[in-house]
């Protein structure tokens, strides 16, 4: 049986393959936690509380001997949250707001380990191009946006209306490799 060097808490699919890209023998668990943003919550609290909550309840599935990684991802423009849309009204809503305009992607990452948990933040700066109400039904109607943060995927069709990045491309996608790393080596 081969050795595991860590857990992801997570059935992201997109998580999964950039975590393999850094060469770690993983498996994967599915903690529940509630995703409801306290009162007055500040958008990078939000998501370094959601991934602590992750790898926390993630390790407390195992046997405790692997490092455990939580992670979360979220968009906000103008101070707001952008969820996961609700249905396509919603997703064209959301990226009618985005088109031409650059807002933040948070992503924070946890490591759960035997002696507590560290987490990071990677704040990356994102600008999309003006996108036509064409443009956007197409999208839309591709169904790419309707499980993503701020109703696109920079690694599909989404990533042609990205005019630029300052930061992290994979922390974007979804599990920034530079941190994850960091967090893990000391604990493998």
């Amino acid at each position: 049986m081969e050795k595991l060097d860590c857990i992801l808490a997570s059935t992201s699919p997109r998580r999964r393959e950039l975590l393999a890209h850094l060469g770690y023998r993983f498996d994967a668990v599915a903690p529940q936690v509630d995703e409801t943003p306290l009162a007055a919550e500040l958008a990078a609290d939000y998501v370094c509380r959601l991934a602590i909550a992750k790898a926390e309840a993630g390790h407390g599935l195992t046997d405790g001997k692997r490092p455990v990684l939580g992670s979360d991802t979220i968009v906000v423009l103008d101070g707001q949250i952008l969820g996961k849309p609700k249905d396509a009204e919603d997703a064209k809503a959301t990226l009618a707001r985005l088109s031409g305009r650059s807002h933040q992607v948070m992503t924070a990452i946890a490591c759960a380990h035997d002696k507590g948990t560290s987490h990071k933040l990677v704040v990356t700066d994102v600008t999309f191009c003006d996108m036509s109400p064409a443009q956007i039904q197409q999208y839309v109607a591709s169904q790419e946006p309707m499980d993503k943060a701020g109703s696109y995927g920079i690694q599909g069709l989404g990533g042609a209306f990205i005019r630029r990045i300052d930061g992290s491309y994979s922390a974007v996608v979804g599990l920034p490799l530079v941190e994850t790393r960091e967090l893990l080596e000391p604990h493998i």
